[in-house]
């Protein structure tokens, strides 16, 4: 499947990303600063669904996408560092919202209830424990959307550590066969591991990036590294499609997102990560297939939702590379790019 324009998450029309975050150049592990927040913004809101299937997440508003329950769209969601701290950034996101009049309309008077879930990762040990984001946080990010932004060890990816190695933002996105975008957005901090010991290549598709085994003595240091050491982790997302979806359509995708996560990282799901993927469909798109004749027991939409989940795994699984790929070092922890330089076409490297 091959990606859209930007390979980002902002390929599908209608979404927008921002980053606030602070970064010492200069801190080492526990000290200084190293914590941000990312927020996928939908104007006029978005259909969405979550699933979340690591065993310590760090969530708000996750019940609420339930679609069995009322509320059925979205105006922000919140990625963000500082474990349950961080979770605040939100009321800033929810602040800058409303002034802007986005949100549930209440009554005639123009007041809104801005919907806006979120999940944390746990970053605290790398910069300064009381460094984590705020209110401030989460409005200056959603100030700051747009359809460019950093990937990275940028906004709640700062802080994030790849197993071994520096963690961060990352992005792709698929055309699908029936002219659907489907774009993800990860936040990757898991304690599994993102790179095969015995090659040095990442596990999110390294042909789709091109890379080559590793030297034999790069990979060896990159095995040599000391584990993780932090009994918190999680990697935390967001799917979106520009595809008309019903929520039950949208955990769907947020269900099929979590197949790209397993791929991309080993183990996954573990005890020790909170791993949360959001999923949104914006509606904005018509199928340029024609499909089969669907048994009447059978949702009409189930021929676009198995299209948009099968791209929804493979934009997941590229991102969590590519966050791994486009990761600087913080407070001294190792990149790949750093240990495992070989693994990059000369022309690429």
């Amino acid at each position: 499947m091959r990606p859209g324009n930007r390979n980002s998450l902002t390929d599908v029309a209608g979404v927008l990303v921002g980053h606030h975050y602070v970064r010492d150049d200069d801190a080492t592990l526990g000290s200084g600063a190293a914590t941000g927040s990312t927020v996928v913004r939908v104007p006029g809101g978005a259909v969405a669904a979550v699933d979340v299937r690591g065993g310590g997440p760090g969530t708000r508003e996750t019940d609420l996408l339930d679609p069995s329950n009322t509320v059925q769209q979205v105006n922000a969601i919140l990625l963000s560092g500082g474990s349950a701290y961080g979770l605040a950034a939100a009321d800033g996101i929810m602040a800058w919202l409303e002034e802007q009049g986005e949100g549930i309309p209440m009554d005639e008077d123009g007041h809104v209830v801005p919907i806006v879930p979120g999940a944390v990762i746990f970053d605290l040990p790398v910069g300064d424990w009381q460094t984590r984001p705020t209110a401030e946080f989460g409005y200056r990010a959603v100030e700051a959307a747009g359809e460019q932004f950093e990937t990275g060890s940028v906004g709640a990816g700062v802080g994030a550590r790849a197993g071994t190695l520096k963690g961060g933002v990352g992005t792709a996105s698929v055309l699908t066969a029936d002219g659907f975008t489907v774009g993800a957005l990860v936040v990757a901090n898991p304690v599994g591991s993102v790179f095969d010991p015995h090659t040095g290549l990442t596990w999110g598709d390294p042909r789709f990036f091109g890379l080559r085994e590793a030297d034999p003595d790069q990979l060896a240091a990159a095995n040599a590294l000391d584990p993780k050491g932090t009994p918190l982790n999680t990697t935390i997302g967001v799917v979106a499609t520009d595809a008309r979806l019903s929520s039950n359509g949208c955990k769907r995708m947020a269900m099929a997102a979590h197949d790209g996560l397993a791929r991309a990282i080993r183990p996954a799901h573990s005890p020790l990560d909170g791993d949360t993927m959001f999923a949104l469909a914006t509606g904005t798109a018509a199928s340029t297939a024609e499909y089969p004749p669907m048994p009447a027991a059978f949702r009409d939409e189930l021929p676009i939702v198995d299209s948009v989940c099968a791209a929804a795994a493979i934009a997941v699984e590229r991102a969590i590379a590519d966050a791994v790929l486009a990761a600087t070092s913080v407070a001294g922890i190792p990149t790949y790019r750093e240990l495992l330089s070989s693994v990059f076409r000369p022309e690429e490297g």
